[in-house]
C-alpha cells in the first residue's frame, strides 16, 4: 500500500520561507515522478511543481517560479519543496504526489496523493 506522508507546513508571515517534505513508502516503482499540488479554500486543486526520477526535469507553475524549488532523494524516497518569499495567495493545503509514469502537471494523471499539509501565509 503506497503511502505519502507530508510534513513541514505551518503559519508564516509574507516574505518568509517554509520547507515541505514528503516521504513515500510501500511501493516498488522505478523512474516515478513526484510533485506538489495545492488547494486553497473555494478553489480547485492546482499544480505547483513536479520532478522526474533523475531530477533533470523539473516544472513549476508560473505563480511559483523563482520562489519555490523542488528536489528529491531517491535513496530515501523523499521529495522536498523549498518555498521562499511566500505570499498570502500561497495559502493552501499542499499535497505530495507520486506518478508512476513520470512527471505530472495534471490532477487527473496523478496516481497517489498524500493527506495534505496546511500552509498559511499572513499579510
Amino acid at each position: 500500500q503506497v503511502q505519502l506522508v507530508e510534513s513541514g507546513g505551518g503559519l508564516v508571515q509574507a516574505g518568509g520561507s517554509l520547507r515541505l517534505s514528503c516521504a513515500a513508502s510501500g511501493h516498488t516503482f522505478i523512474r516515478y515522478g513526484m510533485g506538489w499540488f495545492r488547494q486553497a479554500p473555494g478553489k480547485e486543486r492546482e499544480f505547483v511543481a513536479t520532478i522526474g526520477w533523475s531530477s533533470a526535469s523539473t516544472y513549476y507553475a508560473d505563480s511559483v517560479k523563482g520562489r519555490f524549488t523542488i528536489s528529491r532523494d531517491n535513496a530515501r524516497s523523499t521529495v522536498d519543496l523549498q518555498m521562499n518569499n511566500l505570499k498570502p495567495e500561497d495559502t493552501a493545503v499542499y499535497y505530495c504526489t507520486l506518478t508512476q509514469r513520470g512527471i505530472s502537471t495534471m490532477v487527473t494523471s496523478v496516481d497517489f496523493w498524500g493527506q495534505g499539509t496546511q500552509v498559511t501565509v499572513s499579510s
